[in-house]
């Protein structure tokens, strides 16, 4: 059920903790298009490396990092020049362009017309035929911009991957069953973005390409399909905001499709598909480049042609859905200073430390009495290992719900006694139990606590 209220919320505090901000917004801002704050470049950091180091530390997958301009060529043979495009309407009225198959969801352009759907303009007849638009973004290499020195802000990272088949396998070595796996950045001009990070105009992706015998490709596509929900559970998404989607309807080049969903505000979205793209990109890359992208097998004595089982992330939609699933309001009993009690709401973001932007908040309890000496050698020291921040405004109870709000999982209080025994209160951010660590231990105690066993 759509939740426009949560949404307002996660956009608020991702504007006030410093997770994302709307590109260009002294100018106005640039629709589709999101900067990510201090907070935010940190968690999306993190989840890069989760992802990159749960793919690569196999020893069947390799990585590689491949140019955003490609040939024109390669898109011309994947099929994106071609079929790459959605169908657009304008409205005569307003002139707001929409997406065909989105119009019943969308409001209307004209202001005077506000909370209006586009779907009344369609059926009082204002609206233009529908016509086919291409979502690649078309630039020009060189001085002169013409037909010939056309090339494509990529709208995929795939690609780079298939045209690179033959470097990877012969430089690596690798025999069949291997994959590639890539991060990169990605361009679509869509018409329509919509529901903060979920579509916009440029964003990340985490895909891993995984080539495959033919015959055995419907095993592999179930292994990929538990191993790529899995990770999301391991990294604290709930359960039951999880979910696998299976496509009925298949593209052209596929022989099974998934999408792993997420319950987002605004209703269940794709975070992840898991493909079967049978022989079709190298097939066809082999055919338009006169290259041959194939496999010998040292043991059959076969020649063939890879399947590939495709796992494709979005690293944006990711963030997206951990920072929605982290969030939390809490209704917490809190003792007054005459001895009553009363409640105050928790804002919180639970997650998983490894993946938090900040993993400790160092406090010196007042800044006097050596205690600010103190946190700050805390701070130098362990900011060698982790990303650590060091406060010592406002009352200690303050500071914890800021470091809550950014979801930091562990805050340190330099205190009275820790200047009698070098002990400091470590406060654990979901539970909000203290515990006194002695500060000559507090490295090893946050690589326990943060590290997979």
């Amino acid at each position: 059920m759509s939740n426009p209220d949560f949404t307002e919320k996660i956009i608020s505090l991702s504007k006030r903790r410093g997770f994302i901000f709307q590109s260009s917004e002294i100018y106005g801002g640039l629709n589709g298009c999101y900067d990510y704050g201090p907070m935010g470049v940190e968690l999306l950091k993190n989840i890069k490396e989760a992802w990159w180091r749960e793919m690569t530390l196999r020893e069947d997958v390799e990585g590689i990092d491949a140019s955003i301009l490609m040939h024109p060529k390669v898109w011309e043979t994947s099929g994106h020049v071609e079929n790459f495009s959605d169908p657009m309407v304008d409205c005569k009225e307003c002139k707001a362009r929409f997406r065909e198959d989105q119009i019943s969801d969308s409001d209307c352009g004209n202001k005077a017309y506000k909370g209006r759907k586009a779907s009344k303009c369609m059926d009082d007849g204002k609206f233009t035929e529908a016509r086919n638009f291409n979502l690649m973004f078309q630039t020009h290499i060189g001085p002169v911009a013409d037909e010939s020195n056309i090339v494509y802000l990529r709208p995929e990272t795939a690609q780079g991957i298939y045209v690179n088949f033959n470097n990877v396998r012969e430089t690596s070595r690798q025999k069949l069953p291997f994959g590639i796996a890539q991060i990169g950045k990605a361009f679509r001009n869509e018409i329509n973005t919509k529901n903060f990070l979920f579509r916009t105009r440029e964003f990340e992706q985490m895909e891993m390409q995984f080539f495959v015998k033919p015959g055995d490709d419907s095993e592999w596509f179930e292994y990929w399909k538990e191993q790529r929900i899995q990770w999301f559970e391991k990294y604290g998404m709930r359960k039951e905001k999880l979910k696998f989607y299976e496509h009925e309807k298949l593209a052209h080049y596929a022989k099974a499709a998934f999408d792993i969903e997420f319950e987002f505000p605004f209703g269940w979205g794709e975070i992840e598909g898991i493909h079967n793209r049978t022989d079709f990109d190298l097939k066809r890359h082999t055919e338009f480049s006169g290259k041959k992208l194939d496999y010998f097998d040292d043991q059959t004595k076969e020649r063939f042609i890879p399947y590939v089982i495709e796992t494709s992330a979005g690293a944006s939609r990711s963030f997206f859905a951990f920072l929605c699933n982290a969030y939390d309001e809490e209704q917490i009993r809190k003792e007054n200073q005459d001895g009553s009690f009363s409640t105050e709401v928790r804002t919180v973001l639970h997650f998983h430390p490894s993946l938090a932007p900040v993993k400790a908040a160092i406090f010196p309890l007042v800044n006097k009495d050596g205690m600010p000496e103190v946190a700050r050698a805390i701070t130098d020291n362990l900011k060698k290992n982790f990303r650590v921040f060091y406060d010592d405004s406002g009352a200690v109870g303050r500071r914890y719900r800021r470091q809550d709000e950014c979801g930091t999982p562990f805050c340190i209080t330099v205190d009275t006694q820790s200047l009698q025994d070098g002990t400091v209160t470590v406060r654990e951010r979901d539970k909000m139990i203290q515990e006194r660590i002695n500060k000559d231990n507090l490295e090893k105690y946050l690589f326990d606590k943060i590290a997979f066993k």
